[in-house]
This record gives structure tokens, C-alpha cells and sequence, in this order.
């Protein structure tokens, strides 16, 4: 009997959707599960009739696969990520490959490669885009670690991945955790998108007094311009559209204000703060999900805290595409775009990643949750300029920001008025003023901490570091 060519562990959602992408595009797999049972119903279900065999233990799973062996891992990141390296690898050899396709911390993937190739066994960490249906259909994939593993599973991702015009959406990210880091930061630009995506809805229906399908129409506009065509965009239509089968309703309306998160957005705000670099929207539509959580304190403060009632100011009209609310979308998006991009750059030179900039955002570009027709002005923008520091002065997005940022304006301003939270909208106005402004007032607070602490400042008119004796 002939081996396998690709291994699964994991029959998740998201692993039985790649190991039957896999075996579509001609590669014969061995799929095991913790429990044989899951295994079982698999090959009997979605995996029957397929070149797809099951594996009953991590010694039968192994057997079953020819040499170089390459086994993807699709389990929860952390100690059940271990607990699988640490079951499997007594039956690995020299050469044989191991793939964690989880949100694993960074840092998580670093000591993984460590250790595992000091046995001598490959191991790439990579990052996978696109839900389940890029799973099964595409997804964008973002490999780290050895150049040489990756080589021995390009042909497979090759194949696997989403394709766009200029290539198949998976490149060799760089070496050790680049790949999870780089997934990290594209969850983070997520997070800030859909939060951006949120803040419309809610001023088109609390300022506007727009219904679900008038919305999702402006959606559907929105969709067919270069700045916001998106998938995120495409599916918030979908949303908002579904109604309830059981009275009629907007499926949206009858959903619990609760928004959860997964740890990847954390980690970019964490990286972010450790790095020095500024995600002020990202940040912001993280700790919008973390404000959503506590409903029950919320629903107190309403009943005792006051606030102005809500003005009916100039959000835009159906037939220009609700301007000015549009410039607040697409500033906040290039915003959170600019911010993972920059925190990219920063990592890169910080642990030495290399990383590639229009390659990452060429993979970006099909299968992935945050594809969008704005990347390929990514794309173009890294390839003029390689070290390019941050987006918005790139000739294009500097014209979108000159020509959009009153719109932006006017909608948090009005917003503020009316009491309405715009926590992403508010965070890029501010992100965007402060990057525009050449003189800041950190010197005063420069001063107050020289003051009690003796910490010294640099002048403007003379090099070296100061203090001065300011309680004389």
C-alpha cells in the first residue's frame, strides 16, 4: 500500500477543510484526531471516496506517511500545541516536517523551531487566513521558519493556496515566528476594520435612522469603489441583509452586544507596545470588544450616567455614498492598514525577519480575511519605496488623507456631540493629527519627569542630555 503524501492532525473546522483542499489539488493524506471516533465520521462523511485515510494512534498516523514526512498540526495554540509535538515526536526522523497552522503566539513558534531542529526535525509556523471557506476553497498562508522546510512544502501550499493575478497567496515569510507574528498582525488589522465596520452601522442607524437594508445597500455602494472593496465590507452587507426566520427581523438586531476575541489581537497591541510602535486603531477596537463584554455594568451606567441626546448632524445622503461617513471608513481602514504595516516593518528589523512587504501584502490580497482591492495600493507603495516608515506618506494615501480627513472630522465631532462612542474613528482623527504634527507637547512632559526624577532631556538648539535644577 502506498504512503501518504501530507499528514492532518486536527479535524477542526479549519483542518478537515485543508486536508480535503489538499487532497483536491492531488495529495493523498492520513488524517488523526485525539478521538478516533471524530476520525471516523470524517472518513465516512465529508472525507468518503477521497484519498484519505485515517490513522487510529500518532505511531499508526506516522507509519502511514512517506518520507520526508510533513505533517500539519491544526490543534489549540499553547499547552495542546505542546502536548502534540511532544506525543509525536518519538516516532519523527531526521528531515521529517512539522507545521503549526494555529494563531500560536510568536514567541511560542521561536522556541518550537529551537528545539525541534536540534532533533534535527523541520518545523514551520504558519499563519492561516480565511476562514473556513478559504480553508477549503483557498486560504492565504504565512509559513516561518527554515528557508529549507519551506522548500520542502512549497509545491503542496503552492497549490493550496488562494491565487490571485500575480501568484498563489503563500510566500516564504522569513525565519522563526515571522510567520505566526505576521498572521498576529493581520488579525490586529482585522479587529480594526471590523470595529470601523461597526462604528458606521451604528451612526447610520442611531444619526441616520437607516434600516438594516438601507445600510446594506451603502455597503454594497461602498464595495464597488477602490478604497473600501473588501471582504469584510462584502460580508457586512450579507449581515446585514439576513433576516430571522422565526419573526421576520434583521438577524443582526437580535444579536447580544458581546464581542469576543481569541488572543490575537492582544498579542498585536502587546508586540506593538514592546516595539514602540503606534496602533492607536487597532488598539481601539480591541478594547471596544473588551468594553462590550461587561453588558451588565453598561446597562447600569445607562440608567445613572447622563449625556447629550443624539443630534441629527450631516452623516451624508444614500445617493453620494453616505460622505463624510466614507472618508471616516476608509481613513480608519488605511489607518489600521498603516499600523500593522509599520509594526511589521519595526519587528522585522527588531529580530531580524527580513521581512518583505509587498510579498505580504500580495498574499494578503486573495483568500484572506482582510483582502481588499486597498492592498494592491499597499503593494505598489512598499515596491517604490522597500523602507517605506509609514503609509500615510505615500503620495496616494497622502492625497486620501488631505482630501478625506475634514470628512473624518465632521464625523467625530458630531458623533462626540450626540454621545455617540466612535472609539476607531476618534482614535485615527488623533492618530492622524499627532503624525501631522511636527512640534508635540511631550516636552513639557519631558520636563515634569526631568523635574521629580532627574531624567534629563534633549534641547532643540544643542546636542547631549540636560537637567535642570527646577525646585531650586
Amino acid at each position: 500500500m502506498s504512503k501518504a503524501h501530507f499528514g492532518l492532525i486536527g479535524l477542526g473546522v479549519m483542518g478537515e477543510n485543508l486536508v480535503l483542499n489538499a487532497e483536491r489539488n492531488g495529495f493523498s493524506s492520513v488524517v488523526y484526531n485525539r478521538t478516533y471516533s471524530k476520525t471516523e465520521s470524517f472518513l465516512r462523511g465529508r472525507g468518503s471516496g477521497k484519498s484519505i485515510s485515517g490513522a487510529k494512534s500518532l505511531q499508526d498516523f506516522v507509519d502511514k506517511l512517506e518520507r520526508p514526512r510533513r505533517i500539519l498540526m491544526m490543534v489549540k495554540a499553547g499547552a495542546a500545541t505542546d502536548a502534540v509535538i511532544k506525543g509525536i515526536s518519538p516516532f519523527l526522523e531526521d528531515g521529517d516536517l512539522l507545521i503549526d497552522g494555529g494563531n500560536a503566539e510568536f514567541r511560542d513558534t521561536e522556541r518550537r523551531v529551537q528545539e525541534l531542529e536540534s532533533k534535527r526535525f523541520g518545523y514551520i509556523g504558519m499563519g492561516v487566513s480565511g476562514g473556513a471557506k478559504g480553508a477549503l476553497e483557498g486560504p492565504s498562508m504565512m509559513p516561518g521558519g527554515t528557508k529549507n522546510s519551506y522548500v520542502s512544502i512549497e509545491p503542496l501550499l503552492s497549490k493550496m493556496a488562494a491565487q490571485v493575478d500575480d501568484g498563489p497567496c503563500v510566500t516564504y515569510i522569513g525565519p522563526g515566528g515571522s510567520g505566526h507574528f505576521v498572521k498576529t498582525v493581520h488579525n490586529g488589522i482585522e479587529y480594526g476594520i471590523e470595529q470601523i465596520l461597526a462604528e458606521a452601522y451604528d451612526l447610520m442607524k442611531r444619526v441616520g435612522g437607516m434600516s438594516g437594508n438601507q445600510i446594506a445597500d451603502i455597503m454594497s455602494f461602498w464595495n464597488k469603489t477602490d478604497e473600501l472593496n473588501s471582504y469584510l465590507v462584502e460580508i457586512t452587507e450579507t449581515c446585514l441583509r439576513t433576516k430571522d426566520p422565526i419573526n421576520g427581523e434583521d438577524v443582526v438586531e437580535q444579536i447580544l452586544d458581546k464581542a469576543g476575541q481569541k488572543g490575537t489581537g492582544l498579542w498585536t497591541v502587546l508586540s506593538a507596545l514592546e516595539l514602540g510602535a503606534s496602533v492607536p486603531t487597532i488598539y481601539a477596537s480591541l478594547n471596544a470588544r473588551v468594553m462590550s463584554s461587561i453588558k451588565s455594568q453598561r446597562l447600569f451606567a445607562e440608567t445613572i450616567l447622563e449625556g447629550p441626546n443624539i443630534k441629527h448632524f450631516d452623516i451624508g445622503k444614500s445617493d453620494d455614498g453616505m460622505s463624510p461617513i466614507m472618508d471616516a471608513v476608509v481613513l480608519s481602514s488605511i489607518a489600521s492598514y498603516a499600523q500593522g504595516m509599520e509594526l511589521l516593518r519595526i519587528a522585522s528589523n527588531e529580530y531580524n525577519y527580513k521581512l518583505n512587504m509587498p510579498s505580504i501584502a500580495r498574499i494578503w490580497k486573495g483568500g484572506c480575511i482582510i483582502r481588499s482591492r486597498l492592498l494592491n495600493r499597499i503593494q505598489e507603495a512598499f515596491q517604490a519605496e522597500p523602507q517605506l516608515t509609514n503609509l500615510l506618506i505615500s503620495p496616494w494615501f497622502s492625497e486620501e488623507v488631505n482630501k478625506r480627513l475634514p470628512g473624518l472630522t465632521r464625523i467625530v465631532a458630531g458623533a462626540a456631540e450626540s454621545g455617540i462612542p466612535v472609539p476607531c474613528f476618534s482614535s485615527t482623527l488623533d492618530y492622524i493629527n499627532s503624525y501631522r504634527t511636527g512640534r508635540l507637547p511631550q516636552n513639557l512632559v519631558q520636563a515634569m519627569r526631568d523635574c521629580f526624577g532627574s531624567h534629563t532631556y534633549e534641547r532643540i538648539d544643542k546636542e547631549g542630555s540636560f537637567h535642570t535644577e527646577w525646585l531650586k
